[in-house]
């Protein structure tokens, strides 16, 4: 068994943690947060995102970066992605050479339009790393629901050994060597599933659900061609099968927000109702500044830009949508035409 460490103890890192511990793995879960850690050592419970769910006593959980980083065959990342950065800069000092890094977090950073992935290969150079992404709410893997991810990684090997770590008879792990593609499914899914809650919080029916996720893959898929990713794992468990579950879920948090702003909540007001980083607030900017970049077309994106950013109502967001101008559904097709 190995040795491994998460660097944030939110839902998802400890979910993880608790998967991996009951694996047999000698398990660290660090958080820079005090009172999060007090409350993890004196319940043995994250009582706020996972109530019910006992920690295994072998978890070791602290507040020491230094100890948590040393002598670990793996760490994970589990970090909101926020808050990648300027962890990943505190715990340089003591990443060797080498060392296997898994980030498991999933986001876009607004002002260099880096993924999560790019901020980790900047701060942390001399290590080896990953992204692991798939449809997995954590308040499902934690009861050890069935759950399907892939990993990501420049390395085959690499990728076999976290492959061999996470994977058991509840958590099936692919790998894939298309590190981008799967990063931009997974963040990019954030931002779709706010206007999928809008939608729900409006209350539209199935018809627009499954409109707004099958349009949604397609601008997904256009910006994730256009930077280098394979459509196949845009079609994938980090793409589309990120996006439905992200869409549909009580459990997602960027769903949530969404439909409390469709509610007539201000964004704000929905923020604190969910009370949870809401990943697709901090990855749309960035989303819609990379459809630019690359000159692809991504109306959702645009439009729940200016719910969020610009104060625009949510019914003239879906009325612009409705009312673009007419195209085809996929412009690279064509009729033959009879002679």
């Amino acid at each position: 068994m190995s040795k491994i460490s998460f660097l944030g103890a939110g839902s998802w890192g400890t979910a993880l943690a608790i998967m991996l511990a009951k694996k047999g793995h000698q398990v660290t879960l660090w958080s820079k947060v005090e009172a999060e850690v007090s409350m993890l050592l004196e319940n043995r419970e994250h009582k706020e995102r996972l109530p019910g769910v006992k920690l295994p006593d072998s978890i070791v959980i602290t507040t020491d970066l230094e100890a948590a980083c040393s002598g670990q065959e793996l760490l994970v990342f589990a970090v909101a992605s926020p808050f990648v950065r300027s962890v990943a800069k505190e715990a340089a000092a003591y990443i060797l050479p080498g060392q296997k890094i898994v980030n498991v977090a999933k986001g876009i950073e607004e002002q260099s339009l880096d993924t999560l992935r790019d901020i980790l290969a900047e701060e942390l150079s001399q290590a080896d790393i990953s992204v692991l992404s798939g449809p997995s709410h954590a308040e499902e893997v934690a009861i050890g629901m069935p759950t399907t991810v892939v990993v990501g990684s420049a390395s085959k090997a690499t990728a076999i050994f976290i492959q061999e770590i996470f994977m058991n008879e509840a958590f099936r792990v692919y790998i894939s060597p298309d590190i981008i593609g799967i990063e931009l499914g997974g963040s990019v899914k954030n931002v779709i599933a706010l206007a999928a809650g809008v939608c729900d919080g409006l209350g539209f029916g199935d018809n627009t659900k499954a409109a707004l996720i099958t349009r949604g893959i397609a601008e997904i898929s256009r910006l994730g061609v256009a930077m280098g990713a394979k459509m196949e794992t845009l079609g994938g468990l980090s793409g589309i099968g990120d996006l439905i579950v992200t869409c549909t879920s009580k459990h997602s948090r960027n769903h949530n927000a969404g439909y409390y702003i469709g509610k007539g909540y201000s964004v704000e007001e929905a923020l604190a109702k969910v009370n949870q980083v809401v990943e697709g607030v901090h990855s749309a900017k960035a989303v819609s500044r990379l459809a630019k970049k690359y000159q692809v077309s991504m109306p959702i994106v645009e439009q729940i830009c200016k719910v969020l950013f610009e104060g625009d109502n949510v019914d003239n967001a879906i009325k612009n949508l409705l009312t673009r101008d007419k195209c085809m559904e996929y412009p690279d097709l064509g009729w033959i035409e009879a002679d």
